[in-house]
């Protein structure tokens, strides 16, 4: 009976020892590079609006504090500018505008729920991301200075604006085929609209990344890194359902530099 009992015990004693020797850092650094997103659409809320969006680029930068539980071991919490939103060229369906209403209304006709034209249409959001990663990572090699690591955690996103902006000239078809003008002549697209008070302010998610990091001088305190991933938010940004119901997720590159502001033996 004794036997069994200390098996454990000395096995939480190593784990303990392990633990009050293991050397703990505090980084903090700064990255910055490239966002590509996209919108794709929310579910059973697919409309002609809310698809065929294509991807769009933006600028993706931010700061983080990271503390190191282990060598392998650390947790990530960040700041970060993200670029979000999609891109439409060529033609495209939009919500008939009220102006138009009025036109069948004089016509005295039913307007249609859309209509189409050729134009150019970028959704510009930009969000204010606050991830929350667990890491892991391994030196290649023991005097490498080189370090692969890799990333995953939940993200809170707040917007923090919200733009259509479109642009171009051209006549207004009532079907997708293109055949069927409107007798309204070219009309002019060139506009932006702020869309902040139509979307959710909160979203919330995934994130995620692999980086590659080279240590500077004989200490290591000091890093450069690349690192690539993405982010996807489970929810859908539109209040409304209007114009249907999109998840928006970007695919992100980015270069960083962190400096290591303590490290110490922990004492727990």
């Amino acid at each position: 009976m004794t036997g069994k009992l200390l098996k454990p015990t000395l096995g939480l004693m190593m784990l303990l020892t392990i633990m009050t020797t293991a050397e703990a850092q505090w980084d903090i650094g700064a990255k910055g590079g490239i966002s590509i997103p996209n919108l794709t659409a929310g579910g059973s809320q697919q409309n002609p609006v809310n698809t065929g969006y294509s991807s769009r680029q933006g600028p993706d930068f931010g700061l983080f504090g990271e503390y190191h539980f282990t060598k392998f071991f650390s947790l990530e919490v960040g700041a970060e500018y993200s670029s979000q939103g999609g891109k439409k060229n060529g033609f495209q369906t939009f919500t008939t505008p009220p102006e138009l209403v009025g036109y069948y209304e004089s016509q005295s006709m039913t307007a249609p729920p859309y209509l189409y034209a050729n134009y150019k249409s970028e959704a510009k959001l930009n969000y204010l991301m606050i991830p929350v990663l667990a890491k892991v990572g391994w030196d290649l090699g023991r005097q490498s200075p080189f370090r692969f690591y890799v990333a995953a955690g939940p993200f809170l996103g707040i917007l923090l604006s919200a733009k259509q902006v479109t642009s171009g000239n051209s006549l207004v078809y009532q079907d997708a085929a293109g055949t069927e003008a409107l007798p309204t002549g070219t009309q002019s697209f060139d506009q932006t609209t702020d869309l902040k008070s139509e979307l959710h302010t909160f979203n919330f998610g995934i994130d995620g990344h692999i980086g590659l990091a080279y240590a500077l001088g004989l200490d290591k305190r000091q890093h450069l890194f690349v690192e690539a991933g993405g982010n996807y938010g489970f929810l859908n940004i539109q209040k409304g359902t209007a114009n249907g119901k999109n998840n928006a997720g970007a695919a992100v590159a980015t270069i960083g530099y962190s400096h290591a502001l303590c490290r110490h033996k922990k004492n727990f």
